[in-house]
């Protein structure tokens, strides 16, 4: 039985295909569009996952939507009529596209699957995402928490997982939303909404929590079981056009910062506030899921879930023996959520879990590209290259690691989620002093204070983090070990703000941020062997079984897809080394890349 899931009209619109239970594939339409966060119907990622599961729409037993649209669209109008003549602008914004499009996606759906003539199911967008956590996840009973802007009137939910059920208990509604409350400060400090949050949550160690209490007393209302309520005089996203208002500028000193002005000890210690702030609801929203379910386990979905800061402070608080959480917890995932959803909820299909083994699959469900198709592609375009044999290949890049080289890594199935997790990375040495700046701003062109993560052996993991267990996914944030760490002077110790960032501060240094935390990453030979091979290689040749893995992309574009793309990114950095494959390509022997684009002023870098 086939079962395609499609979320869409939001942001990051994505299509996942699941037969008998078993996630066949999965994929963002930003990956094939190359147009980042995508949100408009995903024909090019439905294609792909037909075409990975080699069936024909007609061969499809049901089609589901992540959502209910018209109950989202009640939503919008009873908040635009609440708020009316206010938000006149944003209605009107808002409106065609409703009333052409996103209304009658029955109809857009069969428009486009021809051959299609079964069912079309709509489950909530909440239920969409607690199946995401529960229903991968290795747990046979979980509680579940999902945290995100918002679905259709539930922004969180607090849920029980048991067998191949899943029931919500306690929901949130709009405009009271943790997600939008921390937009709502990314808009301010001056970078995107719905991307620009990674960064806030990046920044936050820069600065002081000098902001929790004002952000306690006059935004949130935040009570002991994570239940909260938000002050919107402060606010201005239900109906208008921005996140924030003149009431909200004037409690913090000012108007948002403009994305040209410079970045300063304001913005970081409003992002170390508002970072402790979402560690507190989340830590009180678990304390509160595991009173209400008893449950020794935790599964985590929905936008809020990727903010791996908050989900490292849930574990080291003990509150359940293990969480999951699902790599793609925003709204991509809902497709794959909703699938799940109808083959054990709707259909009433066993399922088992052994506690140990999620079935997600390391999240490689996106589409594969083979030495034959790879070969095909630098013959075409007449591109220098050496192959190698799958051994040469694994010594090679780990040797050219060691010489601090830069190294864009494509191999296998692309990842589904908003993580480079070994399959499209660029990848350095996570001993190189230098190597977090050089990657920043030559390679990724994005801000100089953001942290790299680690990749680590799974089996490593203990002896270089304080961590006890896997993190395969990146989501965990765990400290760099104590006996690696190393002791600052009086001198480095008095730096604030952006002064700490070019201090050596563990052997691991290119991956360790200004707090001494890491976003880990666990490689495992089960889900990934060449990526684990080839740490492992490093491993051998340097007593070190870290690198620093970032995803393949630079700012503003999605993660690289196809070897064209990597070709592409290559080009237009200063990476040193491309691996498609078994084909290693030397960026000082490629022919001159015509690219119109000047990057470094499309990117404001000196």
């Amino acid at each position: 039985m086939n079962i395609l899931g499609i979320s869409a009209f939001y942001h990051d619109s994505a299509a996942a295909l699941v037969r008998d239970g078993d996630i066949i594939a999965a994929a963002q339409e930003e990956r094939f569009t190359r147009k980042k966060h995508d949100f408009d119907f995903p024909h090019k990622a439905i294609a792909y996952c037909l075409e990975e599961a080699g069936i024909q729409p007609s061969q499809l037993d049901y089609v589901v939507f992540y959502d209910k649209p018209f109950i989202k669209f009640e939503r919008i109008l009873e908040t635009y009529l609440q708020y009316a003549p206010i938000g006149i602008q944003s209605f009107i914004k808002a409106m065609p596209l409703w009333i052409k499009q996103k209304l009658w996606m029955k109809n857009l759906i069969q428009e486009n699957l021809p051959g299609y003539e079964g069912k079309i199911l709509f489950p909530r967008h909440h239920e969409s995402h607690a199946a995401s956590a529960f229903y991968p996840s290795p747990f046979e009973e979980a509680a579940i928490i999902t945290v995100d802007g918002v679905g259709e009137w539930t922004t969180t939910s607090v849920g029980h997982g048991q067998g191949n059920k899943v029931k919500l208990i306690k929901e949130i509604h709009f405009p009271h939303s943790l997600g939008m409350l921390y937009s709502a400060f990314t808009y301010y400090t001056g970078f995107k909404v719905n991307s620009g949050e990674y960064k806030v949550m990046g920044l936050a160690p820069y600065g002081e929590p000098k902001y929790v209490q004002t952000i306690l007393d006059h935004l949130i209302d935040l009570k002991e079981d994570g239940s909260f309520k938000l002050n919107m005089k402060y606010f201005n996203y239900a109906a208008g056009l921005t996140m924030t208002n003149r009431k909200f500028n004037k409690l913090f000193g000012g108007p948002p910062r403009t994305k040209e002005g410079r970045l300063g000890q304001r913005e970081m210690d409003l992002a170390r506030s508002l970072q402790d702030v979402t560690e507190l609801a989340m830590v009180r929203m678990a304390r509160h899921a595991h009173r209400v379910t008893g449950s020794k386990y935790l599964c985590l979905a929905g936008g809020v879930a990727l903010n791996c800061v908050a989900n490292g402070k849930i574990l080291r608080e003990k509150i359940f023996d293990d969480i999951w959480i699902q790599p793609a917890a925003g709204d991509a995932g809902g497709a794959l959520g909703a699938a799940l959803a109808v083959w054990y909820d709707y259909l009433d299909n066993p399922r088992k879990a052994d506690g140990k083994t999620d079935t997600q699959k390391g999240s490689y469900l996106g589409p594969e590209y083979n030495d034959k198709e790879i070969l095909a592609f630098l013959e075409q375009n007449q591109l220098p290259y050496t192959r190698y044999s799958d051994e040469e290949i694994l010594n090679i890049t780990a040797r050219l690691l060691t010489a601090e080289h830069v190294i864009g890594w494509f191999q296998g199935r692309m990842e589904f989620g908003p993580r480079a997790l070994g399959s499209r990375s660029i990848i350095g040495d996570a001993r190189s002093p230098v190597m977090q700046k050089k990657m920043n701003l030559k390679i990724k062109f994005r801000e100089s204070f953001r942290p790299f993560a680690p990749s680590v052996l799974g089996e490593e993991v203990a002896n270089y983090f304080e961590l006890d267990r896997p993190s395969p996914y990146m989501l965990l944030v765990a400290n760099v070990k104590k006996e690696l760490q190393r002791e600052m002077s009086a001198e480095e110790k008095q730096l604030f703000g952006i002064n700490k960032l070019n201090v050596v501060r563990s052997t691991i240094t290119a991956v360790t941020h200004v707090d001494y935390s890491a976003r880990v990453q666990t490689a495992h030979k089960e889900t990934n062997p060449r990526y684990w091979q080839m740490i492992d290689r490093f491993r051998q040749m340097t007593g070190c079984p870290v690198i620093v893995n970032t995803s393949f992309n630079v700012r503003g574009e999605p993660i690289v897809c196809t070897p064209l793309d990597a070709y592409k990114c290559f080009m237009r950095t200063e990476m040193d080394y491309l691996v498609l494959g078994n084909y290693v390509l030397d960026k000082k022997n490629q022919p001159e890349f015509h690219d119109n684009i000047d990057w470094r002023e499309v990117f404001e870098l000196d």
